[in-house]
């Protein structure tokens, strides 16, 4: 049986009636020479070595990584999944058997990172490459997606985003695609969800890196393998040395060529590629219904995990208590009546809801088992009322051993507010002194690995 043609280099798209399509044909690495050589020597005549454009602008914005975090609204704390899949049916999307060297792998982790993954530990984007978007259409990319969206899955665009997101992210799920292959160049941890071997040059360097790298394995915890895979991290060769042999060349090289077929003199200022932009905001809200997991672990301390999707974990029994938190525009409206905490974020300026004041209050008012309304006002504060109390205002204040005051969701710390007033005795007289005690002296609130301190005050008239 004759070897597959390699996709590429082969005949069939180099040559026209035996002669080279293209005057120039731009190579980022040497060893694409040898394999175009072996492949189709008609086109060898017309290899120029000029680097990879699309990887030195990511080299190039390394800087620019913790701006690009904060636009995907990473927090400090979490960490950043990115799953990217190619376009063809062995990809991570592809129609194959799951988790077998192709298949619908998104679907299915998809369906496991709610379950495993706390939302304030964590947060995950997907890249799917443009073929899959042209292939189904964004609309129905968005419909089979809109679940994940809504428990907080940035769906990166396809053209403008996906380098950012990459520069951003702690790991990565994929698949034989070149953006794996450039996460894995970066030096980002990669876990293979779809591996297809056969589909592959065996000689080219993305083999090997599928040959080398960790797989996916479908029957066990998702959350440990990438905790495993980011804390056992160690950057295989291959990807960095062979993606481009002239790292940062390529403006040079590239407008030496383009300036050269066309018989005219460069221009004397320096060639230089445009900087990835900054892109917009992605607040990543979460509107599914939230299971908090809380347990006081000292006075005025109290850890907190939140789980997205329809409430069926199971709170540990060492002591731990659980609540449901709910964001006021969820399509999950029947949960809204189940919600111990009802949350909303805004301007506390918008006219549409009066004030946070008066918001919490009318949600309060509707809904009768919610004990604790919660309107979140900035990345680090939010106003709440507790059923019954006047509003208060709870902040997030820097602390040597806190971390940034910005570090968690304020809704988190509105859900430690309840968790810690839920405690004990639910005797008014005992309730108003736990809530005097965090009134004067604050509350700590653990997420993950990282400690936030909190203030809670009254929230002053307005004047």
């Amino acid at each position: 049986m004759a070897p597959a043609p390699v996709f590429g280099l082969a005949p069939e798209w180099l040559l026209s009636r035996g002669a080279p399509l293209a005057d120039a044909l731009v190579l980022s690495h040497p060893e694409q020479y040898e394999r175009l050589r072996i492949a189709c020597p008609e086109a060898a005549p017309t290899a120029v070595l000029a680097g990879d454009p699309c990887f030195d602008r990511m080299l190039a914005a390394r800087p620019r990584r913790d701006r690009f975090r904060r636009a995907l609204n990473v927090r400090p704390g979490q960490r950043l999944v990115l799953l990217n899949s190619t376009w063809n049916s062995n990809s991570l999307v592809g129609d194959g058997e799951a988790g077998r060297d192709g298949g619908d792998v998104v679907a299915a982790l998809l369906d496991r990172v709610a379950a495993e993954f706390p939302v304030d530990e964590y947060r995950f984007a997907a890249v799917l490459h443009p073929n899959v978007w042209h292939g189904h259409g964004p609309g129905q990319i968005r419909a089979w997606l809109d679940r994940a969206r809504r428990a907080g899955l940035a769906l990166i665009d396809p053209l403008k985003g996906w380098r950012q997101a990459l520069l951003a992210a702690d790991a990565v799920i994929g698949d034989h695609g070149s953006v794996t292959y450039y996460a894995a160049a970066l030096g980002t941890p990669v876990l293979l969800g779809a591996a297809p071997l056969d589909a592959l040059d065996p000689d080219a360097p993305i083999s090997a890196f599928m040959r080398e790298a960790p797989r996916l394995d479908p029957g066990a915890s998702l959350a440990e393998q990438i905790e495993q895979l980011i804390g056992c991290h160690r950057p295989l060769p291959g990807p960095a040395e062979f993606t481009t042999s002239v790292p940062g060349e390529s403006a040079v090289r590239l407008r030496r060529l383009f300036y050269s077929m066309m018989g005219a003199p460069e221009p004397g200022r320096p060639a230089s590629l445009k900087p990835l932009a900054l892109p917009d905001f992605e607040p990543g809200t979460v509107t599914v219904p939230l299971l908090v997991v809380s347990q006081v672990i000292g006075p005025g301390r109290i850890t907190v995990g939140r789980w997205a999707g329809t409430p069926q974990r199971a709170a540990p029994d060492d002591g731990a208590e659980a609540h449901v938190a709910v964001h006021e525009d969820t399509r999950d409206v029947d949960q809204l009546d189940l919600a111990d905490v009802i949350f909303r974020d805004g301007a506390p300026d918008d006219p549409r809801f009066g004030s946070p004041s008066v918001w919490t209050a009318e949600v309060l008012r509707r809904h009768r088992g919610c004990s604790l309304a919660a309107y979140v006002t900035g990345s680090s504060m939010c106003v709440v009322r507790v059923r019954g109390k006047e509003p208060l205002r709870v902040v997030a204040t820097p602390a040597a051993d806190a971390g940034d005051a910005s570090g968690a969701d304020p809704a988190t710390y509105a859900s430690a507010l309840y968790a810690w007033l839920a405690t004990g005795s639910q005797d008014a007289a005992a309730v108003d002194g736990r809530l005097a005690q965090v009134v004067a002296e604050g509350l700590w609130v653990r997420t993950g690995a990282r400690l936030h301190r909190v203030r809670v005050e009254p929230l002053a008239p307005p004047g």
